[in-house]
Protein backbone atom coordinates (compact mmCIF):
# COMPACT_ATOMS: atom_id res chain seq x y z
CA UNK A 1 0.00 0.00 0.00
CA UNK A 2 1.55 3.45 -0.72
CA UNK A 3 -0.74 6.06 0.69
CA UNK A 4 -0.54 9.74 -0.25
CA UNK A 5 1.01 8.22 -3.66
CA UNK A 6 -0.18 11.53 -5.62
CA UNK A 7 0.88 11.29 -9.14
CA UNK A 8 1.59 7.54 -9.01
CA UNK A 9 5.18 7.11 -9.41
CA UNK A 10 5.86 5.42 -6.12
CA UNK A 11 3.14 2.95 -6.85
CA UNK A 12 4.36 2.35 -10.23
CA UNK A 13 8.64 1.80 -8.85
CA UNK A 14 6.95 0.15 -5.72
CA UNK A 15 4.91 -2.42 -8.24
CA UNK A 16 7.82 -2.95 -10.41
CA UNK A 17 9.95 -3.81 -7.08
CA UNK A 18 7.23 -6.16 -5.67
CA UNK A 19 6.14 -7.56 -9.01
CA UNK A 20 4.36 -11.04 -6.68
CA UNK A 21 1.82 -8.43 -5.21
CA UNK A 22 -1.15 -6.24 -5.48
CA UNK A 23 0.08 -2.27 -5.20
CA UNK A 24 -1.97 -0.17 -4.00
CA UNK A 25 -1.97 3.58 -4.48
CA UNK A 26 -4.17 5.81 -2.87
CA UNK A 27 -4.65 9.73 -2.93
CA UNK A 28 -7.37 11.75 -2.63
CA UNK A 29 -6.44 13.75 -5.87
CA UNK A 30 -8.20 12.49 -8.88
CA UNK A 31 -5.77 15.36 -10.88
CA UNK A 32 -2.44 13.98 -9.66
CA UNK A 33 -3.98 10.56 -10.15
CA UNK A 34 -4.56 11.49 -13.66
CA UNK A 35 -1.31 12.72 -14.18
CA UNK A 36 -0.34 10.90 -17.63
CA UNK A 37 3.07 9.29 -17.03
CA UNK A 38 4.97 7.74 -19.60
CA UNK A 39 5.92 4.87 -18.08
CA UNK A 40 3.82 1.72 -18.59
CA UNK A 41 1.04 0.94 -16.04
CA UNK A 42 2.30 -2.44 -14.34
CA UNK A 43 -0.41 -4.69 -14.00
CA UNK A 44 0.50 -5.68 -10.54
CA UNK A 45 -1.05 -1.46 -9.42
CA UNK A 46 -4.48 -0.19 -8.74
CA UNK A 47 -4.62 3.57 -8.29
CA UNK A 48 -7.73 4.35 -5.84
CA UNK A 49 -8.99 7.78 -5.30
CA UNK A 50 -10.46 8.16 -1.70
CA UNK A 51 -9.76 10.21 1.35
CA UNK A 52 -7.50 8.17 3.35
CA UNK A 53 -8.84 9.26 6.54
CA UNK A 54 -11.82 7.35 5.67
CA UNK A 55 -9.91 4.81 3.87
CA UNK A 56 -7.52 3.82 7.25
CA UNK A 57 -10.75 3.58 9.11
CA UNK A 58 -12.29 1.39 6.71
CA UNK A 59 -9.34 -1.07 6.22
CA UNK A 60 -8.89 -1.44 10.01
CA UNK A 61 -12.39 -2.11 10.54
CA UNK A 62 -12.24 -4.86 7.84
CA UNK A 63 -8.67 -6.34 9.16
CA UNK A 64 -7.55 -5.20 5.56
CA UNK A 65 -3.23 -5.48 6.12
CA UNK A 66 -0.93 -5.22 3.81
CA UNK A 67 2.42 -6.30 4.04
CA UNK A 68 4.42 -3.46 3.37
CA UNK A 69 2.64 0.07 3.91
CA UNK A 70 4.42 3.14 2.44
CA UNK A 71 3.62 7.08 3.56
CA UNK A 72 6.34 8.62 1.28
CA UNK A 73 6.79 12.51 1.93
CA UNK A 74 3.94 13.31 3.09
CA UNK A 75 2.57 17.17 4.02
CA UNK A 76 4.33 18.06 7.08
CA UNK A 77 2.02 20.52 8.32
CA UNK A 78 5.37 22.15 9.94
CA UNK A 79 3.60 24.76 12.05
CA UNK A 80 2.44 23.93 15.66
CA UNK A 81 -1.19 24.68 15.02
CA UNK A 82 -1.78 21.89 12.55
CA UNK A 83 -0.33 18.89 14.66
CA UNK A 84 -4.04 17.60 14.13
CA UNK A 85 -2.90 17.67 10.52
CA UNK A 86 -0.12 15.61 10.87
CA UNK A 87 -0.84 11.58 10.82
CA UNK A 88 0.77 11.03 13.88
CA UNK A 89 -1.59 13.59 15.57
CA UNK A 90 -5.05 13.04 13.58
CA UNK A 91 -7.73 11.30 15.06
CA UNK A 92 -7.42 8.44 12.38
CA UNK A 93 -4.05 7.54 14.30
CA UNK A 94 -4.82 4.58 15.50
CA UNK A 95 -6.33 2.99 12.64
CA UNK A 96 -2.92 3.63 10.26
CA UNK A 97 -1.23 1.84 13.45
CA UNK A 98 -4.07 -1.13 13.03
CA UNK A 99 -3.83 -1.49 9.02
CA UNK A 100 0.55 -2.46 10.04
CA UNK A 101 2.46 -3.91 7.75
CA UNK A 102 5.74 -3.60 7.36
CA UNK A 103 5.99 0.56 7.58
CA UNK A 104 8.07 2.92 5.88
CA UNK A 105 7.79 6.67 5.99
CA UNK A 106 10.46 9.00 4.06
CA UNK A 107 10.53 12.72 4.61
CA UNK A 108 12.83 15.58 4.50
CA UNK A 109 12.02 16.71 7.80
CA UNK A 110 13.26 14.60 10.45
CA UNK A 111 11.24 16.09 13.33
CA UNK A 112 8.38 14.65 11.57
CA UNK A 113 9.58 11.27 11.91
CA UNK A 114 10.38 11.62 15.71
CA UNK A 115 7.18 12.98 16.56
CA UNK A 116 5.55 9.90 14.35
CA UNK A 117 7.79 7.76 16.37
CA UNK A 118 7.61 8.74 19.50
CA UNK A 119 3.30 8.27 18.25
CA UNK A 120 4.42 5.43 17.84
CA UNK A 121 6.28 4.38 20.81
CA UNK A 122 2.65 5.72 22.84
CA UNK A 123 0.73 3.13 20.93
CA UNK A 124 3.45 0.01 21.91
CA UNK A 125 5.27 0.47 18.25
CA UNK A 126 8.91 0.21 17.58
CA UNK A 127 10.52 1.78 14.92
CA UNK A 128 14.06 3.03 13.98
CA UNK A 129 14.58 6.58 11.98
CA UNK A 130 17.84 6.29 9.71
CA UNK A 131 19.35 9.01 7.16
CA UNK A 132 17.85 7.65 3.61
CA UNK A 133 20.25 7.66 0.54
CA UNK A 134 17.94 8.21 -2.77
CA UNK A 135 20.23 6.82 -5.18
CA UNK A 136 16.73 6.38 -7.31
CA UNK A 137 14.44 8.69 -6.49
CA UNK A 138 10.83 7.20 -6.84
CA UNK A 139 8.37 10.40 -5.97
CA UNK A 140 8.84 13.64 -7.47
CA UNK A 141 9.24 15.19 -3.77
CA UNK A 142 12.00 12.90 -3.49
CA UNK A 143 14.18 13.98 -7.04
CA UNK A 144 13.45 17.27 -5.67
CA UNK A 145 14.86 17.16 -2.22
CA UNK A 146 17.59 15.34 -3.11
CA UNK A 147 18.66 17.25 -5.96
CA UNK A 148 18.74 20.42 -3.66
CA UNK A 149 20.60 18.63 -1.51
CA UNK A 150 18.69 17.92 1.72
CA UNK A 151 19.34 15.20 4.30
CA UNK A 152 16.55 12.58 3.59
CA UNK A 153 15.13 10.31 6.34
CA UNK A 154 13.74 7.22 6.98
CA UNK A 155 11.05 5.39 9.39
CA UNK A 156 10.67 1.95 9.50
CA UNK A 157 8.23 -0.40 11.44
CA UNK A 158 9.15 -3.97 11.35
CA UNK A 159 5.64 -6.10 12.61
Amino acid sequence: MDACCGVGDSTRALARQFPDHLVLGVDKSIKRLQTERQDPEPGNMLLLRTDLNDFYRLAASHGLRPDRHYILYPNPWPKAAHLKRRWHGAPVFPAIVAVGGIMELRSNWDVYLREFARALELADVKSVIEPYEATDPITPFERKYRDSGQPLWRLKVHP
